[in-house]
């Protein structure tokens, strides 16, 4: 079954299986960057290259455009132009020059659709949206238009703190500037997290509702930005087993030692060996402050520099929970083994 072309009489994917189909796609693609020998470009990268089982396990076929990727000092490979419209990296379509970021930039656009419910190219739309990161490239500027962006078929069943990260790595993935893009390593880490995240598309999810921030609203999003308290399946902070938020507790300090060294300052990685900046934190609990402060509004207006890192330390959020997630899952595991959790 296509990915791209699931039977009209199907339910609309809910939003666990959404993210399992990313997480999966984004390991099948991590296999052929990071564990393939010489490393693999599969260059035509879209959602009607993605297979489903019956479990929607996500397997990607058609190799028929499938590159070696560069070796040695070589930063890229030089190609003639191939693969789909809609999701070609703007530097392959004008220079030709083929790197394992234009596949990360390729992964970006599925992984919209699967948020958006739209597809990369539909001339059905309404003028300035038939291109879809054309489309979305305004809306990442305003987090506040996130809930905007996710298919309508979702009907608000969503986690709004896990919408947020799932766009911040869709549009991190989608710089125009290749090197600025997330490895997809980072990808994986990010998105395995996101859907290891199981959430109730049943449930009522009072903070998806849209209303003035309260102070215990607030106290929220200060956990789950800091990366404290894993949010539940209602996107709020997790609370039995999860870290302490207590700043005298080792896990606050923890997390306060990894923010020191999140300042956006540049990565010593070449261009194929890493993203090229350092994963940063922010409270965003002082955004929303900012941003709802009268006082500030002109001085809080962004820049693209500010919008730059503001969707870096978004990913970071994701990618920090996904790698204190395995973590613990290793933990547990060797406690298991030895007899501590007995």
């Amino acid at each position: 079954m296509l990915f791209s072309d699931l039977p009209p009489d199907k339910e609309p994917l809910d939003w666990n299986t959404r993210m399992k189909i990313a997480a999966g796609a984004a390991k099948g693609l991590e296999y052929l960057h990071d564990k393939a020998n010489p490393p693999v470009i599969y260059r035509d990268l879209k959602s009607s290259n993605i297979l489903l089982d019956e479990g929607y396990h996500p397997k990607l076929s058609d190799f028929g455009l499938a590159k070696l990727g560069p070796v040695g000092d070589k930063t890229h490979v030089s190609t003639r132009v191939m693969g789909t419209y809609g999701y070609c990296a703007p530097e392959y379509a004008m220079t030709g020059q083929l790197t394992l970021k234009s596949d990360v930039y390729s992964f970006g656009v599925v992984f919209l659709e699967l948020i958006t419910g739209r597809k990369a190219i539909d001339n059905t739309r309404a003028p300035g949206e038939h291109n879809l990161v054309a489309w979305a490239r305004p809306l990442f500027k305003d987090r506040r238009k996130f809930p905007k962006m996710a298919d309508p078929l979702l009907q608000g069943r969503y986690p709004m703190r896990g919408l947020y990260q799932a766009l911040a790595v869709a549009a991190m993935c989608l710089q125009e500037q290749a090197a600025t893009r997330p490895l997809i390593g980072d990808v994986v880490t990010a998105l395995t997290y996101l859907a290891s995240q199981t959430y109730d598309p049943n449930a009522v999810n009072q903070s998806n509702r849209v209303g003035p921030s309260t102070p215990r609203n607030r106290d929220d999003r200060r956990g789950m930005a800091d990366g404290l308290d894993s949010p539940d399946e209602h996107g709020r902070g997790g609370r039995n087993g999860s870290p302490s938020t207590y700043k005298n507790s080792p896990d606050y300090r923890k997390r306060d030692h990894v923010r020191e060294f999140s300042t956006g300052a540049e990565l010593g990685r070449s261009e194929t060996g890493g993203s090229g900046r350092k994963w940063g934190l922010e409270d965003s609990d002082q955004q929303d402050t900012q941003r709802d402060s009268p006082v500030s509004t002109s001085r809080a207006r962004e820049t693209p520099r500010n919008r730059d890192l503001d969707r870096e330390r978004a990913v970071a959020e994701a990618k920090v929970w996904g790698e204190n997630w395995r973590e613990k899952r290793r933990a547990n595991a060797m406690g298991s083994f030895d007899g501590t959790n007995e």
